[in-house]
């Protein structure tokens, strides 16, 4: 058998399982997708390709906030919930890398025992690798291969630093962003452009002796988004208090998300802003897949030191060093 042959065999085997709904097939499906070996990533692709009709159908919700504000409980509250109402749930958890290992530190399911132990739940945590904003390279993939093997919600929860709010917002239907009660005070260091893009700001430890606290809070952001452009034409944001400890608010949060689907499927919205991802997506691969033809290419990559410490010691200028470089690469 050639292995070209055997690479087919392999991914009708992977199709098979994951439309059968088998999480081992479709954990070892994201690992193929992860995998640094083109030959494995090759088989992944073939999987996904053949899947990606059957993708498509699920609610694709982001999570962020701060460290410590319960993004974990929370997204464990919010999963039993949804399992208890008969839907499966798939969470793609983007762990920071480990500067020395490369590999995830956080340990997710250590964090969601009772969540990752239901048969209708998946959870899978997934080192950043160091990519943009701690966005795991294939989670656009991941997310799409959990939707062909059946699971109803993707939640996709971010480190909740630097630009990975941006970039999950560019690969969801709603994103949410859980706060501290108290944290009006944040909208001063809180950027802008993360509220222009939430659909749903939840204000999380509204219990006990902090829940008037998280009540105050919850008006002073929705004052503030009043300030701001919406960021859905069919869908206002909207403020939530709840305690994903008590799992009071829980339920309404669910409410909301259903809303905000029918609002965006009602208007259009949401096959527009899925066909934008898309195009946005494959510009991305695209960048990314010139940049490193460009570094790897041999006569640009026996120069960039060198005009790295030229630019550095201020003997040639950032724009012509580049310029160099560019033709050095266009040479071929």
């Amino acid at each position: 058998m050639t292995d070209a042959l055997a690479a087919e065999r392999e991914a009708e085997a992977f199709v098979r399982g994951l439309l059968a709904g088998d999480r081992r097939v479709l954990a070892r499906t994201i690992t193929l997708l992860e995998s640094r070996r083109p030959d494995r990533l090759a088989v992944g692709q073939k999987v996904l390709e053949a899947v990606l009709p059957r993708s498509g159908r699920a609610h694709r919700l982001g999570i962020t906030g701060s460290p410590g504000v319960g993004k974990s409980t929370f997204i464990e509250a919010f999963g039993l919930h949804l399992v208890d109402r008969g839907l499966r749930v798939a969470v793609l958890a983007v762990d920071p890398s480990s500067p020395v290992s490369g590999g995830s530190i956080l340990g997710d399911k250590t964090r969601m025992e009772e969540l990752s132990r239901r048969p209708e739940a998946f959870i899978r945590p997934s080192p950043s690798g160091g990519s943009l904003g701690g966005v795991a390279h294939r989670t656009r993939e991941a997310m799409l291969v959990c939707e062909a093997a059946g699971f109803d919600v993707v939640l996709v929860e971010t480190v909740g630093v630097g630009q990975s709010e941006v970039a999950v917002a560019g690969m969801v239907d709603l994103f949410a962003v859980l706060l501290q009660p108290g944290s009006g005070d944040e909208l001063q260091g809180l950027k802008r452009g993360v509220l222009e893009l939430a659909d749903l700001l939840l204000v999380n430890k509204a219990d006990g002796e902090l829940e008037p606290l998280a009540e105050r809070t919850r008006a002073e952001y929705e004052r503030a988004l009043g300030l701001l452009r919406p960021h859905s034409r069919s869908f206002e944001t909207r403020v939530q208090c709840l305690s994903a400890r008590t799992g009071r608010g829980i339920p309404e949060v669910w409410e909301t998300v259903r809303a905000h689907r029918r609002a965006l499927e009602e208007s259009g919205e949401l096959v527009e802003r899925r066909r934008e991802q898309a195009r946005a997506w494959m510009w991305s691969l695209v960048d990314e897949e010139l940049h490193r033809a460009f570094r790897e290419h041999p006569a640009v990559e026996g120069r960039i030191e060198a005009l790295e410490a030229a630019v550095g010691n201020h003997e040639i200028t950032p724009a012509a060093a580049a310029r160099e470089l560019l033709e050095l690469f266009r040479k071929g």
